[in-house]
């Protein structure tokens, strides 16, 4: 057996850790593929429905990450892992939603993340902000896709016909206690179950007759958009029974996810 020195090996896989905020409406979190041919080459060729694309969108925000990251770290694939997700048109704010960047097979390990978050910076501006790349433990990746964090919402909403607004002004400061039946809308990608949410009405502002805008608290786990049209009668008590009108969610935003002091990250 040879005694010369072995080279290096660099890490099979590094995780990255940071918080983004998303600025642009019908940018989804991860790669968006069609749901006829699932962004199956051969199947997208004669799909009509993405016309070959293999894709709804032309972009997420993993793919504007990816396309800075792997190439530095010699990388063909990465793994993106969200504390959660928004709806396609719903921006986050705040600051920022929680995630993990998995490179995989990367093989130059020696990256300044400084230059890498410009980088980012500069060719997502307008679209996605990131906070700075932290390297951190595997671990890390199960402590985000697992926690349950309350979040903070901002929500446009329609009625169909005039809305009282005193009525709307009395929800401030209510902890409503919910029941929300499987929506409609992802019922057939999750099990049909009831289960117990909260929401909290923080604010109340720029009442009008049928448009009005709320913030709201609301625990892990909750459909927004049903609360607010009650998903015919799935989500009870909803924001149009309560109103006697019904309401509809015309615009959402992320305005907060309420993380808890998390462990330190340690690197891997």
């Amino acid at each position: 057996m040879s005694d010369a020195p072995q080279p290096d090996q660099p890490p099979a896989k590094i995780y990255l850790e940071s918080r983004y905020r998303k600025l642009e409406r019908g940018l989804p979190q991860t790669i968006f593929y069609c749901p006829v041919c699932k962004g199956d080459r051969r199947r997208a060729k004669k799909c009509t429905r993405c016309e070959g694309f293999g894709k709804l969108t032309k972009d997420s925000v993993q793919e504007l990450i990816a396309r800075c990251i792997l190439p530095v770290f010699r990388s063909r694939r990465g793994k993106f892992h969200g504390a959660g997700r928004e709806d396609l048109d719903v921006l986050m704010l705040g600051s920022g939603r929680p995630f993990i960047f998995e490179v995989v097979g990367a093989r130059n390990s020696d990256v300044d993340l400084g230059s890498l978050d410009a980088r980012i910076a500069e060719v997502c501006a307008g679209r996605i902000e990131l906070t700075p790349f932290e390297r951190v433990a595997r671990e890390r990746v199960a402590y985000w896709k697992e926690g349950q964090f309350s979040k903070v919402y901002r929500v446009c909403v329609q009625a169909a016909a005039d809305v009282d607004r005193a009525a709307v002004q009395a929800l401030v400061g209510r902890d409503l206690e919910i029941l929300q039946r499987t929506p409609t809308r992802v019922s057939h990608r999750r099990a049909d179950l009831e289960r117990e949410r909260g929401v909290t009405v923080v604010a109340a502002g720029d009442i009008g007759d049928r448009e009005f805008v709320l913030d709201l608290r609301c625990v892990h786990g909750t459909y927004v958009k049903e609360w607010i049209s009650g998903d015919e009668g799935r989500t009870k008590p909803s924001l149009s029974e309560i109103l006697a009108v019904q309401c509809t969610c015309s615009q959402l935003d992320v305005l907060d996810i309420l993380t808890s002091p998390s462990p330190s990250a340690p690197s891997s």
